[in-house]
């Protein structure tokens, strides 16, 4: 697996598009880097940039857009409702996969030093890569913004970490940094007034608010023994907020930083929000994502809220999404186009080019063809998702019957088991050709020396026996869903049981054919040993599918 890190940049231009477009193009120029989002804000006057790739050539980028920042941007100039001290004010890498934190903290100080030394930039490092304590907090870093840049950068205490320690006029300072993914979410309210939405906000940061006597906002704050301020925390760890007014909306946010979803996610946040908001008189009318998400804090939010509804959670995918997006009012700004703006699809480089993107009527025809993959494999693996899926459509129905509904909890649960097993077996599509392929093209390598048979010849068995493994993995999913269509066919909808049984069917064929191509596979493999533990459990697995078609049918016929 390739190192991947995204590097989320923010540059303090968010109205002239053409200079967005300069500094987005440099990106562009790096081989190995993907764009995926840019998104402007003329009231905040800033854009947030957000590219992936591998480390060396995601640092280059970042240099390059750093650069002709400092030529285009002049913070003398700039006025916006975000907190920001530079022309690129931040600019943190982010581990997204086959790469750990500390590896993560090492790029970004290459990227800071480069940032100061090339580009002549202020560099201060923060969050896991701050080189100090005290410089982790981003808030602490930027605290009194540009304005006060002169007169901190003379303090021995705040001299920058790379490049020039004078105050430079035209591209303040920026904050390198190293993070785990942040979630930009901001929530809007029914209000004009920031004094109420900043309210909100202190409600639910974990920062809280300013602790004062008597009166909440006028009177004289309480210090502690040592003569530090004291605060009251807000509801929610792991979220910066501040409320603000939003020109181009004409509406008051509460604008978040969620810098840990597994601690705090984007519906927790939502929902605790408006528990606040109605609090105070305000309602929340619904948000609005900047940047990236991750799929997974999607799915959640989805299996959340039809949770609360005592809706089953076994749905698709999409479907969780947009209930996610309906729920917490995503498009009410602006559209929410998921294949935009979750970070997984962005990165898929397969997106529509895998077996399972293609229409019916293009799977059936591509298989009719005259190329030899996809074959049996790939068909069981389809006829296997579909009886899974059949399964899991009778659990949904059943989960929301008039009447059944303290049982709706238990049929959600069958209906998650049916789609995590139609998910794999929609992987196991494409890998079996790919599985196929691999063993061609094996048998295309050079075997002119001694050397090169063994190495041909370890990597033809290698593939063989993948090509085994994938039909065999078929086999034991689709098993596994026949226990959801079992139990659909025994205490499931009465008008779908039918249903129950057509997806035994799919799954005892899909059971059969894998094990079709296990046995004419395992015929190339030369470790006898394990070629016959695949056919002996295989043929156990095959057994097992036809002793429960059997009994599923039983079922569904005293039903008919």
């Amino acid at each position: 697996m390739p190192k991947l890190i995204e590097c989320v940049p923010n540059f303090s231009e968010g109205r002239d598009l053409a200079v967005i477009r300069q500094i987005t193009d440099q990106i562009e120029t790096v081989d190995g880097v993907k764009l995926l989002d840019v998104d402007p804000g003329a009231a905040t006057n800033r854009t947030v940039v957000t590219f992936v790739g591998e480390p060396e050539a995601v640092i280059e980028a970042a240099v390059r857009a750093g650069r002709k920042a400092a030529d285009l941007i002049d913070m003398s100039k700039h006025q916006g409702e975000h907190p920001r001290f530079g022309a690129m004010d931040v600019c943190p890498l982010v581990p997204i996969a086959g790469i750990t934190m500390e590896e993560t903290v090492q790029y970004a100080h290459q990227l800071a030093k480069r940032l100061g030394e090339e580009v002549g930039l202020t560099i201060f490092c923060y969050e896991f890569a701050a080189t100090k304590p005290e410089r982790s907090n981003l808030a602490t870093v930027r605290a009194g913004e540009y304005e006060a840049l002169p007169d901190r950068l003379k303090d021995p205490q705040w001299q920058p970490d790379f490049g020039p320690a004078e105050f430079q006029a035209r591209t303040g300072a920026t904050a390198v940094g190293a993070r785990n993914f942040l979630v930009a979410f901001n929530i809007n309210l029914n209000t004009t007034s920031t004094r109420r939405a900043n309210a909100v906000a202190f409600d639910v940061r974990e920062r809280g608010r300013i602790k004062r006597e008597g009166h909440p906002l006028l009177g004289p704050k309480v210090t502690d023994e040592n003569g530090k301020t004291v605060w009251i925390p807000g509801s929610l760890k792991c979220v910066k907020g501040i409320g603000w007014f939003i020109e181009e909306y004409g509406i008051c946010q509460v604008s978040m930083n969620l810098t840990d979803i597994s601690v705090t996610s984007v519906h927790e946040a939502f929902d605790e929000t408006s528990r606040k908001a109605e609090a105070r008189g305000i309602r929340v009318t619904g948000s609005e994502l900047v940047g990236l998400i991750p799929l997974q804090a999607m799915l959640d939010a989805g299996r959340y809220f039809l949770r609360k509804q005592k809706r089953s959670t076994g749905v698709s995918d999409h479907e969780l999404i947009k209930i996610a997006i309906r729920s917490m009012g995503l498009d009410e700004l602006k559209p929410f186009k998921p294949e935009e703006k979750i970070i997984e699809y962005m990165i898929d480089e397969t997106a529509g080019r895998r077996l399972v993107d293609f229409s019916i009527r293009g799977f059936v025809e591509e298989t009719a063809s005259e190329s030899k993959a996809p074959g049996g494999g790939s068909v069981a693996a389809t006829l296997g998702a579909l009886g899974a899926a059949l399964a899991a459509m009778v659990a949904n129905l059943s989960s929301h019957k008039r009447g059944w509904d303290e049982r709706w909890e238990g049929y959600s649960d069958w209906a998650e088991k049916g789609k995590a097993c139609y998910q794999t077996l929609l992987r196991l599509v494409d890998e079996d050709t790919a599985a196929f392929n691999a063993i061609v093209d094996s048998w295309k390598l050079p075997d002119a020396t001694e050397a090169e048979k063994a190495a041909k010849e370890a990597t033809v068995q290698a593939a063989v026996q993948r090509a085994i493994e994938v039909p065999f993995e078929v086999m034991q999913v689709a098993l596994e869903s026949m226990e959801v269509a079992e139990a659909m066919a025994e205490t499931g909808l009465e008008a779908s049981v039918s249903d129950a049984g057509v997806a035994a069917l799919c799954a005892r064929s899909a059971v059969m054919g894998a094990y079709l191509n296990v046995r004419i596979n395992a015929g190339d493999l030369q470790d006898e040993t394990l070629r016959n533990q695949f056919l002996q459990q295989g043929a156990d697995l095959q057994a097992q599918a036809q002793e429960r078609e059997q009994r599923i049918l039983s079922l569904v016929e005293g039903k008919l």
